[in-house]
């Protein structure tokens, strides 16, 4: 375990530092506003506000996160399209698990596909789920 962490470049990018504030409704989600900062802790200018969602759904498998980008220019209009953005992004993460579903249901292996079958693995009758 430690070799495989020494090579690591695990760093700080002290160009690229955002204060972090979190807003919430206590209802649907919160919206955090990432706001650009210098070195030293100062405003940012050259760089935007950002803003992002932040949702749950609930699966047969638990509750399920659902972060987002919301492209706005102030927390009021984030706010207002908050709905939206969360609508989109959990659409788009609910095509995205049943795309895995179906590569995960055509990755069984038949027993007996022989030697050399795509995706046959030796000793037949494994299941294999990338």
């Amino acid at each position: 375990m430690a070799n495989e962490t020494k090579d690591l470049d695990i760093q700080m990018h002290p160009e690229q530092l955002y204060q972090e504030e979190v807003f919430t409704d206590r209802s649907v989600g919160t919206i955090q506003r990432l706001t650009p900062v210098t070195r030293d802790g100062g405003p940012d200018q050259t760089r935007p506000v950002i803003y992002t969602g932040q949702t749950q759904i609930l699966t047969p498998m638990g509750t399920l996160p659902i972060s987002f980008e919301i492209e706005a220019k102030s927390l009021k209009e984030a706010a207002d399209k908050f709905g939206d953005g969360a609508k989109t992004a959990i659409e788009q993460t609910m095509k995205r698990l049943e795309e895995l579903r179906r590569e995960a249901a055509s990755s069984i292996v038949i027993p007996g596909g022989g030697v050399g079958a795509p995706g046959a693995i030796p000793g037949g009758g494994k299941i294999r789920i990338p």
